[in-house]
């Protein structure tokens, strides 16, 4: 059974009141974020013992998401807005919020309903029993393409990347102050924060989920975006793809040998007219070893591009506005807090 520590900071009978920061990235969700905030507020009333903020990271939406966000924070005190000034992704509007997150607790999740408020209390009770991470893992029922390409990617990156990554791990997660602060050392201009977390190594529980349907709209992720987080992914944690060239490389080279033995044999046995002009037998092998070159060449492109975008330390974002209670989005002193730079989270 599981140690519950109990709430730190009591005294005197009091319980003091723990800080909780939600970081929700959203885009084009102005149909289903009235709703959705409607029922994360119900759910968050049913906490004892947590005071909350809500930081909502506006990636770039060219629908009225930022209308429906700045009449939240008109509402709601406890609402915090960060508009990006475009869209930068799904990890980078995540980097915004944990850079602005200052809490004891940091939830992660998206403001498209798939991620159930209702599972809050539960995560909560599982960080109680001392885990830094609560990891919730995805479960979807039945056959699809989605479900397909969901376990062929976590099945390769953990395999090429020496990582242990569930099947179905989402970016819904609870992360304690600690890693908080550890993710902020983290200086990568690529975020992959599925298989940066684990990275850390703090103690992780996992919790299964089934996702709900979305509150209104598609899914804003691509095929393209999907790509391009597994690539991410897979070319972050791993240099495996360099060591595919080369061995494909030795591949072709005991293909070569082969041949040069065979045509050596044939000369020592005075079969020389059974040589034929060797067409055939260049083409294969100068097919082969064109293709291992080109691979090996397109994999350290890839390498060689991402050197590129780190080295110029480019901010991860760029923030246009930040709208909290008291804080106007004109006041230059928050915006120029808010820009994200390589070394943030």
């Amino acid at each position: 059974m599981a140690y519950c520590r109990p709430i730190p900071g009591s005294k005197n009978g009091l319980v003091a009141m723990r800080r909780l920061d939600i970081v929700i990235p959203v885009y084009n969700e102005a149909e289903s974020l009235p709703s959705f905030h409607g029922c994360l507020r119900t759910v968050v009333a049913s906490l004892e013992g947590y005071a909350v903020s809500y930081i909502y990271v506006n990636d770039g939406s060219t629908d009225e998401t930022q209308t429906v966000l700045t009449s939240l924070t008109a509402s709601d005190p406890a609402v915090t807005v960060l508009e990006l000034s475009r869209n930068f992704g799904h990890q980078a509007a995540l980097s915004a919020g944990l850079t602005h997150a200052d809490a004891d607790i940091v939830i992660m999740m998206d403001g498209d309903g798939q991620h159930p408020p209702a599972l809050l209390p539960e995560i909560l009770k599982l960080h109680d029993c001392g885990y830094d991470i609560v990891q919730t893992r995805r479960l979807d029922r039945g056959a699809s393409l989605k479900r397909f390409t969901s376990r062929a990617f976590y099945r390769l990156i953990n395999r090429l990347g020496g990582l242990s990554l569930p099947e179905g791990a989402a970016d819904f997660r609870l992360i304690s102050r600690t890693v908080l602060l550890a993710l902020r050392d983290v200086r990568e201009y690529h975020r992959f924060y599925r298989g940066l977390i684990p990275w850390l190594g703090f103690r992780t529980v996992l919790l299964p989920y089934e996702p709900a349907e979305r509150l209104a709209g598609a899914s804003k992720y691509s095929l393209r975006r999907m790509l391009r987080l597994a690539s991410d992914g897979i070319f972050s944690f791993s240099l495996t793809p360099l060591r595919l060239g080369i061995l494909t490389g030795g591949l072709f080279l005991c293909l070569a040998a082969a041949e040069a033995l065979y045509v050596g044999f044939l000369w020592l046995s005075g079969q020389r007219g059974a040589l034929v002009p060797g067409w055939s037998s260049l083409i294969v092998l100068s097919t082969v070893g064109f293709g291992a070159v080109m691979i090996l060449l397109g994999f350290i492109g890839v390498y060689v591009g991402m050197i590129f975008q780190e080295v110029k330390r480019r901010p991860v974002y760029v923030v246009r506005s930040v709208i909290e209670l008291g804080v106007s989005a004109e006041d230059p002193a928050a915006q120029s807090a808010a820009h994200g730079g390589a070394g943030t989270a």
